[in-house]
């Protein structure tokens, strides 16, 4: 009897990250709120309800529209990148007329995300992770995955490359604290759910892109209060979870 192969879309996630994991300048200077450092730092998790084949396509296809289109040629940020390693979206550096077409991109794609928000808090972050960016990052991965341990035999996380806290080591760690954490949430649940991690790129894993963009609203609602992205595209969050409460310190 031959093992029933599943759709990638049915157990493939892709995830990144917005804001920075930065709290103190040099000689430890608190720096958190300063121009260039952020307020919160924020993981994203996209699922899709279609074949991973067909969202990748238009997003590619999407791509070489933009680099082909003659209207765009004297853009710096597009072309700096046709140069160097062949355009890609990048909500933080594309014009407005390259979003408003990346977002309607995800409004038309059967998809749905999931963020969780860390409040960058000085004292939680030394009593919770000793003071450490990879703790924290871990920490915050663990609360990503815990409640999509149960009801899934298998997942593999594509998660785009940022830092030293997307190494393999970190990830595992926050797959342990997930664990743990899932086990004590769900005492009858399964648990056994089996992860593999796929570190990638912009320029090798389009649909990261569009998890890029995700978070690139969301982003711009926390640290800015500006919320017409993430409005024309609400319907696609199905879960925002914030930590790190001053109260938890």
């Amino acid at each position: 009897m031959t093992e029933t192969k599943h759709p990638k879309h049915r157990y493939h996630r892709f995830l990144d990250e917005a804001g920075d994991l930065t709290f103190y300048g040099k000689s430890r200077v608190p720096a958190i709120g300063n121009e260039g450092v952020s307020r919160y730092f924020i993981l994203g998790m996209l699922t899709l309800n279609t074949h991973v084949e067909i969202v990748r396509q238009s997003i590619i296809d999407l791509q070489i529209h933009i680099a082909d289109d003659p209207y765009f040629q004297s853009v710096p940020s597009i072309q700096k990148r046709k140069e160097s390693t062949g355009f890609f979206l990048h909500a933080k550096d594309d014009v407005p007329e390259v979003r408003k077409m990346a977002f309607e991109l995800i409004k038309n794609t059967d998809c749905h995300f999931e963020a969780v928000i860390g409040r960058k808090d000085y004292g939680i972050y030394e009593k919770k992770h000793n003071g450490n960016q990879s703790e924290f990052y871990a920490d915050l991965f663990s609360y990503m995955l815990v409640d999509n341990l149960n009801g899934h035999e298998r997942l593999v996380l594509n998660i785009a490359h940022r830092s030293k806290c997307t190494t393999h080591k970190n990830l595992e760690k926050g797959l342990e604290k997930a664990t743990v954490i899932a086990r004590n949430k769900y005492p009858d649940g399964g648990n056994c759910c089996k992860i593999g991690f796929n570190i990638q790129y912009p320029t090798t894993e389009p649909i990261i892109n569009l998890v890029d963009y995700l978070l690139w609203a969301l982003q711009r609602k926390m640290e800015r209060n500006e919320d017409r992205y993430i409005k024309f595209v609400d319907e696609k969050y199905s879960s925002i979870t914030t930590l790190y409460n001053s109260d938890e310190a």
